[in-house]
This record gives structure tokens, C-alpha cells and sequence, in this order.
């Protein structure tokens, strides 16, 4: 269901010293930029520094294929959501990272994300 999860917090240091901490008795470890956590080598958490007035948090959901990417940013702009990031490669993601981005009612950032 989840590929990924993005929490903003105002120290990305000190909250990399906390999770790496609390995270290593399960097994997760840091990954080499510091912010991202997970088993080695498939980091899930990421840990984003919040500017003024962020809010929310950043939820990326797996998606089976590209259509299903697109599917989602169309039905969710007509559910409510505004667009943060129009279906595509990220190719500083990665050449394969297909995604598309929803700012939902409350302010998180959704993704979907095809990995094909």
C-alpha cells in the first residue's frame, strides 16, 4: 500500500539522531543522505525539514503501473485535491520513478508512484 512516508520536522539532524536510535533495535537502519530510514538499502521514512507554515505530511502510495498514476492525479483533482506535481518521470528520483503529486483537502502531499 505504502511505498513510501515523508514527515517534516524542524530539525532533520536531531530527528535523524532520534530515529536512528529508536529504529535500530527493528532492524531499520539511516541511509547514506541521513534523512531517509528503513531496511538497508529500501529506505521508507524520509524525514523533510518544515519551512514556515508547512504543514502535513507526505504519504506515497505504490501504484501497479503508469495508468494507474494517471488515474489517480485525474480522479483526485476531480475529488477536491489540487495538483502538486502533474503525472511523469522524476528522473532525479530515478529513470524509472513514474509519479504524480495531490495536495488533498487538509494540506498533505499524496503521491502515487510507479517504480516500471
Amino acid at each position: 500500500m505504502f511505498d513510501h512516508v515523508g514527515l517534516r520536522v524542524k530539525d532533520v539532524r536531531a530527528s535523524a539522531r532520534f530515529y536512528g536510535a529508536v529504529l535500530e533495535p527493528l532492524g531499520l537502519v539511516g541511509d547514506s543522505s541521513g534523512s531517509g530510514f528503513g531496511p538497508p538499502g529500501s529506505p521508507g521514512l524520509w524525514l523533510y525539514e518544515a519551512g514556515a507554515g508547512d504543514r502535513g505530511v507526505h504519504l506515497a502510495f505504490t501504484a501497479p503501473d503508469r495508468a494507474a498514476v494517471d488515474r489517480f492525479h485525474a480522479l483526485g483533482l476531480r475529488a477536491g485535491g489540487k495538483d502538486n506535481g502533474k503525472p511523469g518521470v522524476r528522473a532525479d528520483y530515478g529513470s524509472k520513478y513514474y509519479a504524480a503529486f495531490l495536495t488533498d483537502p487538509d494540506g498533505n502531499n499524496v503521491e502515487a508512484v510507479c517504480l516500471k
